[in-house]
């Protein structure tokens, strides 16, 4: 997905490299420059003497010319220019001995250079040559010339491959981790995506879906008593006109920002509410609003809501209780704020609490009481409702206010 971890690139360069590489190219040319000034001040005016110059003055060239050679350390390219630099420095070790500690930073390379077998392989012939040149130099035999390069190179090729090893972990470990977040990202993204889409279908439900569904069975009873009692079936086209008119402009406001057209003005829940029971009241049903406490200020989150969950309500009622009375209680206390919705119809068996967002065990046809328990739920509400068959039901939402206002 081309996200970028910060500080956990594993194709950055690396600072210590670059500084162990620093320190392994300097004590190169140290060596190499006290080897030859060694061997002039110890056989001055030799025949081999500009051989030897010339050699060293190779070797240096060649060393110099390794960063250009190749990125990659098993470039075709640069296992050419090792050849050449251990070719030229063998040469010049069985000319002058005391060349033979050049190879120190030479084991770096190759190690560096070089798969860990072959790597190895050239640390022990580099060594041997070591081991033959300082016996050469001492002229007689001596144990501690005979295995001290071997130890040392033994251990330092083993510090090395350990730490490549250790640095190959880490960049296994960081590759890890950067697909364990990006594959995180992801589930976040499709988690907002999956509860993005419920809040539509909710917000679709509660509102158009509900609209047209008043419109159904307004116009159907129009057209019962169109014949009968023409002023009655006007009375039912007009308010299905004026629910068609509210719906265009909820449908208008879902295009703007989803907020409702009822909360648009900016008069607060009580206000929207009201507006509500007004536009729900006609021969039918007759709902009416009240509202207790003092409102505090509400985040448009939660007046969304609660707006919401009364249009859910009071579809349900109009759709399912066969209600002649509804009535909307809006009550602010001092740490939540709650929201009944009562109705006179027929009543029913409470369906036992849900999850919120499911429809298990409700036992009502569509999102209705899921899509109230939803919203209540996150909002860290709760949602009660007592009912029987034959008694009405009371419908009741709490949010609570104290968690809200500190968000």
């Amino acid at each position: 997905m081309g996200q970028h971890t910060p500080g956990l690139d594993p194709r950055a360069p690396d600072p210590d490299a670059r500084w162990l590489a620093t320190v392994m190219h300097t004590a190169f040319f140290l060596l190499l420059g006290s080897s030859l000034a060694r061997f002039l001040m110890r056989h001055p005016g030799e025949p081999r003497t500009p051989w030897i110059i010339a050699l060293s003055v190779s070797l240096a060239l060649l060393y110099v010319l390794g960063p250009t050679v190749g990125a990659r350390p098993t470039a075709p390219r640069r296992l050419i220019w090792l050849s050449l630099v251990v070719a030229v420095w063998v040469v010049i070790v069985i000319l002058a001995p005391s060349f033979a500690w050049c190879a120190v930073p030479l084991f770096y390379t190759g190690l560096r250079t070089l798969p860990p077998r072959a790597a190895l392989f050239l640390v022990a012939v580099l060594t041997a040559f070591v081991v033959v040149a300082q016996l050469k130099l001492a002229g007689a035999f001596d144990p501690i010339l005979l295995f001290a390069p071997p130890a040392w190179a033994a251990v330092a090729a083993a510090v090395f491959l350990y730490m490549q090893r250790q640095a190959a972990r880490q960049r296994e470990l960081i590759d890890d981790l950067i697909r364990t977040r990006r594959e995180l990202a992801a589930t976040e993204r499709r988690e907002g995506t999956l509860a993005e889409r419920q809040r539509l279908s909710m917000e679709i439900h509660d509102t158009l879906a509900q609209g047209l569904s008043s419109q159904q069975m307004l116009l159907q009873a129009a057209d019962r008593v169109w014949d009968t009692d023409p002023a009655k079936a006007r009375t039912h086209v007009r308010t299905a006109e004026s629910i068609t008119e509210h719906g265009l402009a909820e449908a208008r406001r879902f295009v703007h920002d989803l907020a409702p057209a009822d909360l648009a003005d900016g008069g607060g829940v009580a206000q929207a509410l009201r507006a509500l029971a007004e536009r729900e009241s006609d021969a039918g049903l007759t709902v009416r609003f009240h509202a207790e406490g003092t409102a505090p200020p509400l985040p448009d989150r939660v007046s969304s809501a609660l707006l919401r969950i009364a249009q859910g309500a009071l579809a349900n009622v109009r759709e399912h209780a066969d209600a002649s009375t509804a009535a909307l209680t809006l009550t602010f206390l001092d740490d939540q704020v709650v929201l009944d919705v009562a109705d006179d119809g027929r009543g029913f068996t409470p369906p036992p609490a849900a999850g919120a967002g499911t429809g298990a065990g409700t036992g009502v046809r569509g999102h209705g009481l899921p899509a109230i328990r939803a919203r209540a739920h996150q909002l860290g509400g709760t949602l009660t409702i007592e009912s029987a068959p034959g008694e009405g039901a009371v419908l009741s939402v709490s949010i609570p206010l104290t968690p809200l206002e500190a968000q």
